[in-house]
């Protein structure tokens, strides 16, 4: 449930800015599958304390992309997004998951009648929330026991750039390079986080 909070932030925000929108506005949103890469720091670390020191990974792993745009005119406005792993991955010993969410300035000048170019632009942040399969924690919140070990906020930059691909007047099909920039993302190799996607998406525009 805290990753799908995650996940409803950008989609929140402007279902609350929707009832400002005049009749010359369109919504848009979208949902695709894709990845998110960076190198490995090649450190060895030993969260167990048990004197065994493991290899930090590589991130990859498959992701899933949620989004939505409110168009004050036919080609500028703004929008959020959320990405994230889907499965936890291994992180020396513990489990991971990123969850990358931002707010951008969006451009979609129009080429031709099916394809639509895409960029944007903006900032926001990075969640890195750490698992630890071999050991519960009490959480005070719910009463339960979770293997929940804590986690790291990180301020990001953001730009991307994509094609809209109509299939109808309302579907389209979007794939898109994402570029993270992540403040001291020490967890990796590099602050560089980029990113690949191809969602369906769905725009109350003509």
């Amino acid at each position: 449930m805290k990753n799908l909070r995650f996940a409803l932030v950008p989609a929140f925000v402007l279902s609350l800015l929707t009832p400002i929108a005049g009749a010359q506005t369109r919504f848009d949103a979208y949902f695709g599958l894709g990845t998110a890469t960076v190198g490995s720091t090649h450190q060895s670390i030993d969260f167990s304390g048990s004197g065994v020191s493991l290899s930090t990974p590589s991130m990859d792993g498959l992701f899933g992309a949620f989004g939505g745009a409110l168009m004050l005119k036919p080609s500028i406005g703004f929008g959020g997004q959320a990405t994230l792993r889907f499965r936890q991955g291994d992180y020396a010993g513990l489990e991971y998951r990123p969850v990358f969410y931002d707010f951008n300035g969006i451009w979609t000048p129009r080429l031709g009648d099916r394809i639509m170019p895409e960029f944007q632009a903006g900032l926001g942040g990075v969640n890195m929330r750490f698992y630890n399969p071999y050991f519960s924690y009490f959480n005070y919140d719910t009463g339960q026991y979770t293997n929940y070990a804590g986690s790291t906020n990180h301020f990001q930059l953001h730009a991307s750039a994509g094609l809209r691909i109509f299939l109808t007047y309302h579907i389209f099909v979007r794939p898109t390079l994402d570029y993270h920039w992540v403040n001291n993302f020490t967890w990796f190799k590099s602050n560089s986080v980029p990113s690949y996607s191809i969602a369906i998406g769905y725009t109350t525009g003509d």
